[in-house]
Parts: C-alpha cells; structure tokens; sequence
C-alpha cells in the first residue's frame, strides 16, 4: 500500500490522481490532499477519501472545512498555511507525492519531499524553473526519486532506459511537441481581441484556467523547455519545439544513430499520471486507448514566432543569468492573472514579460537559495504588477 500525498487536489491533475487512485483501492491510500482556498471542493473529497490530513493556504477556508468536517463526523486533521504544506509533502508515512500545484507557490512544498527522499511526481514544472539546480540538488541529496507528469517529459521519460547516467550518450536532442493552441491557424493580427473564455477553450485538453492561457500563448511551451533542460541534464540547443495539432504523439528523443523514440496516446493526463504512481511498472489508467483506424493523419508544423513569440525567451531566459528564468514564471503568472482578470490584453501578456525580464536585475548568486530564488521572485512581480498597472490606467 502506497500513501498519497496529493499537492493541488482540486485541480486538473489532481483531481485526475485521484480517479486513477480509485481504480486501485488495494495500491494506493489518500494521506492528505491540499488546495489553496477551494474549501468546498476539498470538503467533497475528503468526505470520500478520508485523508489523514487536509490543507488550505487560508486559515479562514481552514476554520470553515474544520466545522464542516466536524459537523459529518470525519476526522481529517484540518492544517493552514505554507509551512503545512511542506510538512504533510514530508511526512514520514507519505511514499508518494504528487506535485500538482500551480506556479511558484509548489516550490517550498517540492523541495521537503526532495530533501525527505520521497516519490516525487512533477506536474508542477515551476519547481524546475524557478529552482533549477537548486531543486536537482535537493532530489539528489535526499534520495528522491523524480517522475515528470507533464505528458511531453513523462512521454521523453518513459523513451529512456532507466538508468538516466546513460542517457546522455543515447541523446542528441530532444523535441517537445505542441498542440497550437487554440490559436494555431488565427491571424496575429486579431489576438488583441482574444476573451479568457476564448483563451482557455483549449481544443484537446481539459486543464485549468491558467495553463490553458500558457497553452494559448505557448508559454507553457517555454516553461516546458526550461523544466526538460533540467530533468535530463541537456543543454538549451538540445531542445526543440515543434507543433503537432492532434496531441497523439507526446513527445521524441532523437538519438545519436538518428534513431526517433516517440510516446504516443490518448490526450488524458491519467496516462502519466499513472505511469508516475506505478513506475517501473504499468496500471490502468481508465484512459481510452488508440484506435489507429479512427485516426486522422498526424501532421507537423513549424511554430510561428509572430503568433507565439513567448516561446522564445525560454532559450533566451536559459542563456541569461542564472535566475532569469524564475524572473520569467514571476511575469508570466503576474500577466495572466491580470488577463484573466480582465486588465490587460491577451497580446500584453508577452510585452509585460519581456519588460520585467528587461527591468529586474538578477544578482550574482541568486539562484543560490531557496530564500534568494524567492526574493527574485517577488522583485520580479512587484515589477511585472507595475507593467500591468501602466497598461491597465
């Protein structure tokens, strides 16, 4: 029996572990699921999973699932707040841990199950580009053991032998694939004009509001190279792009002998995330899987950088001082917020994270510490807030 930990449980992905979980009642039990202030959506699964512990970032959500809880007689200890998190990510009991939140705020968390040496399965690729080496550093010193969830690293992952000290004499490069968006064939010229809603109404994955944004304008694309950079220890020129609509094929390794590995499945987020729980071995997943009969042709385009010029700062941010690209998660989830807020515009999300990469100054040993890293990271969005502001007046 493996014990839980789920990071993010009323999100996409957590919600997703948590169906996969139910398909394996004898595997696997729910220690203690965690949000930010959905405290009703959490009441629901801890009135069926009857964790251990439950969490909240709020203490007032806090005091309200408490007497929830109370009032249907379960006993799920109720905890608040960011040092919380990391104590249930590090608990002695836990084996797994499934790091599902999203942005900056899952670092702290990340890195207690690192340094505890747990099983880490990363859907929140912030960790790797905020902390970079600082996060590798921490899974190394504590034994964990790292699985990516994100479909197109678990798709590079599960490409590779297990042992990753070869994989380097296997590589010549890697290529991430994309779906276009929802704003693959649009005119540049219109995206001004984009709603939230028209942003987060992704044409292949069901995925929450922000990452649907990422989608949109390809920034999740970026963060992605930036986390593959770190999971398989390659260099910025090793990683490549390349837009594939139908999402069948996850990603590839092309190897040294030009050898292509791909990963190919049904767009469903159960499929890694059941490889993450059972690796080395296989589970059901409750995925459909592919009838090749039924498929359309499967197609290859070149991004476009006028649609989608975010993507480039991932290698722009890589080349930069080490830190750079916690600056760039800091804009980016600042310039989202505020477009899903409706103040500014779709197309200003870029333009706010190329300033504040061009306006924060990233010290010498910033990426050092975690206290640093998060330093940086609050310089960045007191800056990208101030960008913002001026488009907004």
């Amino acid at each position: 029996m493996q014990h839980v930990c789920v990071l993010g449980s009323t999100g996409s992905v957590g919600a997703n572990t948590l169906d996969v979980i139910g398909r394996h009642p004898g595997q696997y039990s729910v220690f203690a699921l965690t949000a930010h202030s959905r405290a009703d959506a959490l009441l629901e699964q801890c009135l069926q999973w009857r964790p251990r512990y439950a969490v909240l970032g709020d203490e007032a959500c806090a005091r309200q699932l408490r007497t929830r809880l109370r009032e249907e007689g379960v006993s799920t200890e109720v905890l608040s707040g960011a040092r919380a998190l990391e104590e249930v990510a590090s608990h002695p009991e836990v084996d797994a841990v499934m790091a599902a939140i999203v942005g900056a705020a899952g670092l702290a968390p990340c890195m207690a199950a690192a340094r505890a040496g747990k099983r880490l399965l990363l859907a929140n690729k912030e960790a790797l580009v905020v902390g970079g080496a600082l996060f590798m550093e921490a899974v190394a010193a504590g034994g964990a053991r790292l699985l990516p969830i994100d479909s197109e690293h678990s798709a590079i992952f599960q490409c590779l032998p297990e042992d990753p000290a070869s994989w380097g004499e296997r590589i010549d490069r890697i290529v991430l694939t994309a779906s276009g968006g929802p704003f693959r064939e649009r005119d540049p010229a219109t995206l001004r004009d984009v709603t939230p809603a028209q942003a987060c109404a992704h044409p292949n994955w069901v995925m929450g509001r922000k990452i649907s944004v990422d989608s949109a304008t390809m920034m999740n694309k970026a963060l992605e190279v930036i986390e593959a950079r770190w999971l398989f220890a390659l260099s910025p020129e090793q990683i490549e792009v390349v837009i594939h609509p139908q999402s069948i094929i996850h990603s590839m390794v092309v190897c040294k002998d030009t050898s292509v590995l791909a990963q190919l499945g049904t767009p469903d987020m159960r499929v890694p995330i059941a490889y993450g729980l059972a690796y080395p071995h296989r589970i059901t997943s409750g995925s459909q899987s592919l009838d090749f009969m039924k498929l359309a042709a499967l197609t290859f385009e070149a991004v476009d950088p006028q649609r989608f010029p975010g993507l480039q700062l991932a290698w722009q941010t890589l080349r930069s001082a080490p830190g750079s690209t916690a600056v760039l998660n800091a804009a980016n989830e600042e310039a989202v917020s505020a477009f899903l807020d409706g103040r500014i515009r779709f197309d200003q999300i870029h333009a706010v994270n190329l300033a504040t990469l061009e306006a924060t100054s990233v010290p010498d040993g910033a990426a050092g510490s975690l206290d640093t890293l998060l330093a940086l990271d609050a310089e960045a969005r007191r800056i990208a807030r101030e960008r913002v502001q001026r488009w907004a007046a």
